[in-house]
């Protein structure tokens, strides 16, 4: 009974480690929006820099991420729906409204914490 438990166990463990619920990022973040309005995303979808979005570099479109600003504590949870950001060392790019909602608009870059859901 114990070995079929550990092995449960191992399996979930493995399953977990491949899934993008086990994905955990800390770093910069921008915003943008203006400019890119109506155009295509990288996913297909015409980006809407009023929607809960953001740009990452490698995980899946539509996956859905929990982002925490670490000045703040403040957490948001936006949906990948583009490819970015290009810049130095910042790990995601959010829209315009995800910018607002976590109150660094105005600053332009925070850092933050990211999560997989």
């Amino acid at each position: 009974m114990i070995k079929k438990a550990v092995l449960a166990a191992t399996c979930a463990a493995i399953v977990l480690s491949f899934s993008s619920a086990a994905y955990a990022q800390c770093g910069g973040a921008s915003w943008y929006g203006p400019g890119f309005h109506g155009k295509k995303a990288a996913s297909g979808q015409t980006f809407n820099e009023n929607a809960m979005t953001a740009a990452h570099r490698s995980l899946p479109f539509g996956t859905k991420v929990q982002v925490t600003d670490q000045r703040t504590g403040k957490s948001i949870q936006v949906t990948i729906n583009d490819r970015g950001p290009f810049h130095g060392k910042r790990i995601i790019d959010l829209s315009k409204a995800a910018a607002n909602e976590l109150g660094f608009r105005n600053r332009g870059v925070t850092s933050v914490c990211i999560a997989a859901i």
